[in-house]
C-alpha cells in the first residue's frame, strides 16, 4: 500500500504540551559508576515464517479489502520459571490496515531461544477456525506463573469498528502439547460506545496457578441502564480498568470487574507482582472527570495496588503527568504508531523496587523513553527522567523494562539516531542498556538490532488515505531467562514488511 504524505502531524490523543521539564536522568547521559561487563549477544534468530492465513476470506471491510500478508507485529514473550529453556512468543499475524489481524501466532523454544517451532493455532477468530462473528483478533500477550503454567490472551473483534469486542484467554495443555480452547472472559456489542481494548495478562511469580488479566472497557455510567440519549448528555464516558483472575491454572476465571468505577479513562493496563505478592497495575489515565475533555490536569501515568490478589484496589497514585508527543519519521513527518504513552512495568525481585517506563516529550515535541521509580510500594515516585540515549532530538519508543533475578535493571527501545534526512529511508535501530544499581548509573549502551527501514512496515489507518502511522506494534518483549540473562523479542522490517526476531543475552560477569 502506498505511503500517504501529510502536511501536519495530528496527535493520537489530545495531550496538551506543558512547560519544558529539565533533563535529569538515572544516568540518562554517559554511563558511570558501577563496573560490569556487557551482555554477550547471541545470534539474531528470525522467529516468524510464512503465514498460513493469507487465503482466509474473513476480516475484509468496505474500506480495506486486503491485509498485509506475511506480517507479524506486536511481539511478546514469556519464559517458564521452572524450566528457563522453555520460551513462548506470540504476535499478530497478517495485520489489517485499520486494526486487528487475521490471527495470533505463537512459537515455542526448548533451547533457550536458539531454535523455535510454530505452535498449532488457537481458534481465536474465523481465520483460525474460531467463531465467524470474529473476523479479526488483536493484542496478543503471554505469561507464565510460578508453577510453569502458560497463559495466552487476545482480543477477538468483528472489525476495526469494534461492533463486537471480546477478551479471550487460553492455557497451555502439557498433556496434549497444545493450547486449550479459548475461554471468553467478556464479549460486548459496540452499541452505546461499549468496547474492550488493550489486554494484558500476568502469571503470578509468587503463586502457582494464579494469573491476572486486565484491559480497558469503554462505557457510560451506570452501565447502559439509562436512556441512550442520557449517555451523551452525561459527558461521563469512561475507560474502566477491568480485572479477571484464575486461581486454578486457567480452569476457571472470575467474572470481570472494574478495578475503579470513576470518570477516568485508564488505558494500557498491565499488572506486575511484587516479591511479597502485592499486585501493581500501571495505567495511562488519559482523562479525568466529567465535562468537556481533555482535562489537562487529569492526564497522568498512575499505579493502583492490591494486597489481596486483586479483590480490592487502591485509588490510583499519580506517577507523573503524561506529555507524549506524536512520533514521526524525521524525513517527511509521516506518523509512527508505536508504544509511546503505553507503559511497561518491572519489579526487582530482590528488593521490591518498581520501575515504570514510557515515551514522553516532557514538554517538547520529541518523545524519548523516560523512567520513574518507587521504593516504597508505589506510594511515592522519583522521575520521570530520560533513560534513552542518542540526544535531545532523537525519538525513542517501543520500550521494555525488566529486572533480572539478580537485580540487574535492563532496558530496550527503538530510536532513530542513525536516520539520514532526505534519503527516503526511515532508519531505525534497537538498543539495550543495563544498570547494576537501580538506575543510578548505567553500563555502556549496546546495539541490539538494525538498522532497518521503518517505512516498509505496515501502515495503520484511521480511514482510507488518513494514516495513523507506521506500525510494528504497541510493545516488545523483554524477559529474564535465568540469573542475569534475558531474551528480547521484537518486530523489525529487515527480512520483509514485518518479522519477529529474538535475541538471547547472557551476562555471566555481574558486578553489584
Amino acid at each position: 500500500m502506498v505511503r500517504t504524505r501529510r502536511l501536519s502531524r495530528p496527535t493520537l490523543v489530545a495531550l496538551t504540551l506543558a512547560s519544558v521539564a529539565a533533563f535529569t536522568a538515572f544516568g540518562g547521559g554517559a554511563a558511570a559508576g558501577a563496573s560490569g561487563s556487557p551482555f554477550e549477544v547471541d545470534p539474531d534468530v528470525k522467529v516468524s515464517g510464512a503465514s498460513t492465513l493469507t487465503s482466509c476470506p474473513f476480516g475484509a471491510s468496505a474500506d480495506f479489502a486486503a491485509a498485509y500478508d506475511n506480517t507479524e507485529v506486536e511481539a511478546q514473550v514469556a519464559v517458564n520459571p521452572t524450566n528457563p529453556r522453555e520460551i513462548v512468543g506470540v504476535a499478530q499475524q497478517d495485520r489489517w490496515p485499520d486494526g486487528g489481524a487475521r490471527g495470533l501466532t505463537s512459537w515455542s523454544s526448548t533451547t533457550g531461544g536458539a531454535s523455535r517451532s510454530k505452535l498449532t493455532d488457537v481458534p481465536w477468530a474465523a481465520c483460525q477456525g474460531g467463531p465467524e462473528r470474529f473476523g479479526r483478533v488483536t493484542d496478543p500477550w503471554v505469561s507464565y506463573d510460578k508453577g510453569g503454567n502458560a497463559y495466552f490472551i487476545g482480543q477477538p473483534i468483528d472489525s476495526a469498528a469494534l461492533g463486537i469486542s471480546a477478551i479471550s484467554v487460553t492455557t497451555w495443555n502439557r498433556q496434549r502439547s497444545a493450547w486449550g480452547g479459548p475461554t471468553i472472559l467478556i464479549e460486548d456489542p459496540g452499541t452505546r460506545g461499549v468496547f474492550n481494548d488493550k489486554v494484558s495478562i500476568t502469571g503470578d511469580p509468587t503463586r502457582a496457578g494464579y494469573a491476572y488479566a486486565t484491559w480497558l472497557r469503554g462505557d457510560y455510567p451506570p452501565g447502559q441502564k439509562q436512556n441512550p440519549t442520557a449517555d451523551f448528555h452525561s459527558f461521563a464516558f469512561r475507560g474502566q480498568p477491568m480485572f479477571s483472575r484464575t486461581t486454578d491454572a486457567g480452569q476457571t476465571w472470575s467474572t470481570p470487574v472494574p478495578m475503579r468505577k470513576s470518570n477516568s479513562y485508564f488505558q494500557g493496563n498491565q499488572i506486575a507482582v511484587g516479591p511479597d505478592g502485592t499486585l501493581y497495575n500501571v495505567t495511562a489515565n488519559l482523562f479525568t472527570g466529567a465535562g468537556i475533555q481533555p482535562n489537562d490536569q487529569g492526564i497522568y501515568m498512575g499505579v493502583m495496588r492490591s494486597t489481596d490478589g486483586g479483590l480490592h484496589w487502591s485509588a490510583p497514585v499519580q506517577i507523573a503527568p503524561i506529555r507524549t508527543a506524536q512520533l514521526f519519521v524525521p524525513d517527511d513527518e509521516f506518523p509512527i504508531r508505536a508504544e509511546d504513552y503505553l507503559p511497561d512495568i518491572a519489579i526487582d525481585p530482590t528488593n521490591g523496587a518498581i520501575y515504570v517506563v514510557w515515551s514522553d516529550g516532557l514538554g517538547t515535541p520529541i518523545d524519548r523513553v523516560v523512567m520513574a521509580k518507587s521504593t516504597d510500594g508505589g506510594r511515592h515516585w522519583t522521575g520521570p527522567t530520560v533513560v534513552s540515549t542518542g540526544g535531545p532530538n532523537v525519538q525513542a519508543y517501543n520500550h521494555a523494562i525488566e529486572v533480572t533475578a539478580t537485580g540487574t535493571l535492563v532496558l530496550a527501545y527503538y530510536d532513530d539516531r542513525n536516520n539520514v534526512l532526505g534519503d527516503d529511508v526511515a532508519t531505525t535501530d534497537i538498543w539495550l542498556r543495563h544498570s547494576h544499581n537501580g538506575g543510578a548509573s548505567w553500563e555502556p549502551e549496546q546495539h541490539l538490532h538494525g538498522p532497518f527501514d521503518h517505512y516498509t512496515a505496515p501502515i495503520s489507518y484511521f480511514a482510507p488515505g488518513v494514516a495513523r502511522g507506521l506500525f510494528l506494534g504497541d510493545y516488545i518483549g523483554l524477559e529474564t531467562t535465568s540469573g542475569d540473562n534475558v531474551i528480547a523479542f521484537f518486530t523489525s522490517t529487515i527480512s520483509d514488511g514485518a518479522d519477529v526476531h529474538s535475541i538471547a543475552l547472557e551476562h555471566t560477569d555481574v558486578a553489584h
